[in-house]
């Protein structure tokens, strides 16, 4: 039965045209990933030609100051933004699932008190928070990631916890607790399966944010300078008189409008997620 769930899910999202283009997106930045150390005609950390060498037969998007391939740097660089996006939403919505589910099915003070912590964490401005963060753990690949997902679990816990509220009412689990059923057989037998889809949803959008969190942080100085992120890319170009000339065609410009696809490719699938697993918002066809 759940099987045949998760393929009606499927069939849906691949026939709504948001959705499959939004996932059409995300494969081709998956296969970029995977297959960067073949699709880079150079090595990115290789001083390959002259600084600011315009683009051309050699160099289709140029280089940088000192020499580097900039469209090697780019297609390696979709492994770290990526790679950091989807393991701070993983971790942001394994945060944001304990919390919800504790908080919806216990209630009472456990609730109050979680929920005034997740309440704590949304008021905070979020840039001044971001920065604080991130300059007080240092730079490094998994200081960045773990400040996303400080900053990131809140939002998710609040919709997991509203979806667990409502579980627990039904029938059928207030029937397993009537009879003494383990709480631990309760969350994974009725609750666990209702909360999945909606985590899906969650983490398909939060990996998007974590994206743009790294980018916003690399280009403020405040990523990890030692690997090759679309954001340490932005950071650098900016640095270095990107932007006093006109390096930034090629400098600037390719990895920000990676950046948007991306998240765009990300933002499309998470919106028709929320579409196929929220009736209320389907539309009739």
């Amino acid at each position: 039965m759940g099987n045949q769930k998760w393929k009606k899910y499927w069939q849906v999202l691949t026939s709504n045209n948001i959705g499959l283009f939004g996932l059409i997106l995300l494969m081709i930045f998956l296969l970029i990933a995977i297959l960067a150390p073949f699709l880079a005609p150079f090595d990115p950390t290789d001083r390959v030609g002259a600084p600011f060498t315009k683009p051309n037969s050699q160099f289709l998007l140029g280089t940088n100051d000192v020499g580097q391939d900039i469209l090697s740097e780019l297609l390696y660089g979709t492994r770290i933004s990526l790679l950091i996006g989807v393991i701070a939403a993983f971790i942001s919505i394994l945060l944001g699932c304990l919390v919800g589910i504790v908080s919806g099915y216990y209630g009472g003070k456990v609730d109050a008190l979680l929920m005034r912590l997740v309440d704590l964490v949304l008021v905070i401005p979020f840039l001044p928070l971001m920065i604080l963060l991130a300059a007080f753990i240092g730079p490094s690949f998994w200081n960045i990631v773990l400040v996303i997902s400080l900053i990131s679990w809140a939002s998710p816990a609040r919709v997991i916890r509203s979806q667990v509220l409502t579980l627990k009412t039904k029938g059928y689990v207030e029937a397993a607790k009537s009879i003494g059923t383990n709480i631990s057989v309760v969350l994974s037998r009725h609750i666990l399966p209702g909360v999945i889809p909606i985590a899906l949803s969650q983490f398909v959008l939060a990996a998007s944010h974590s994206i743009l969190i790294e980018a916003s942080l690399s280009f403020l100085g405040l990523g990890d300078p030692f690997t090759k992120s679309w954001g340490t890319i932005l950071y650098y170009a900016q640095a270095r008189g990107a932007f006093l000339t006109d390096a930034w065609i090629w400098w600037v410009l390719p990895p920000g409008l990676l950046i948007t696809t991306l998240v765009i490719g990300f933002a499309f699938t998470g919106y028709s997620l929320e579409e196929i697993l929220n009736p209320r918002l389907r539309k009739e066809r």
